[in-house]
This record gives structure tokens, sequence and C-alpha cells, in this order.
């Protein structure tokens, strides 16, 4: 069973850049769709961006569209998120996910333990 693992969260100053990184422990990601998710101080857990193993598609939040950036690497079983100007509205929890489809988090079954992203004002 895969198990997603997750680094490179931090504190960084607004319009800073940071990127995240999640391998995977215990398994292989070939073949499965890769996501992540974010959970801000109080909020449900949201979807941010995922790719399609399948056909490299990428899909994002509105909220994160033409700022952050998915991608694999799949020799190094690697799934990146490169996230730019960012906005303290980004401040959460960010979750590496596995196995599923889609933007809903219940499709997923395969989940890092996260890693925090404080962007300051």
């Amino acid at each position: 069973q895969v198990q997603p693992v997750e680094s490179g969260g931090g504190l960084v100053q607004a319009g800073g850049s940071l990127r995240l990184s999640c391998a995977a422990s215990g398994g292989t990601f070939s073949g499965y769709t890769l996501a992540w998710f974010r959970q801000g101080p109080g909020k449900e857990r949201e979807f941010v961006a995922t790719v399609i193993w399948t056909s490299d598609r990428r899909i994002y939040a509105d909220s994160v569209k033409g700022r952050f950036t998915i991608s694999r690497d799949n020799a190094k079983n690697t799934v990146y998120l490169q996230m730019n100007s960012l906005k303290p509205e980004d401040t959460a929890v960010y979750y590496c996910a596995a196995g599923g489809w889609g933007k809903e988090r219940y499709n997923y079954p395969y989940w890092g333990q996260g890693t925090q992203v404080t962007v300051s004002s």
C-alpha cells in the first residue's frame, strides 16, 4: 500500500514562492492520479490541484489557477506543487492524495500526513 509523504512546507512572506514535494513510500505512484488538497484554520479540506495519470491532464481550483503548478516526476515517484505569488489566504496544511479521481477528497484512499504552509502579510 502506497503512503504519500509530503515535504517542503514553511513560512513565507506574501508574494513569495514555495515548492511542495510528495514522495511515495512503501509503494509506487505508477498508474495513480495524484492530487493536492489543503485545509486552512477552521475550514474544510479543499481541492487544490490534480494530475491525471493516463493523460497528464492537470486541473486546478479557481483560487490557485495561474499561481500554482502541479507536476510529477515518474522516475522519482514524486509529485510537486510549485506555489508562486502566495497570499495569506493560502495558509493551510497541504495534503498529498493518491489513487482517486476528481476534486472530491472522499474519492482518494491514500493520504499523506500534511505539511504546513504559512504565508505572512
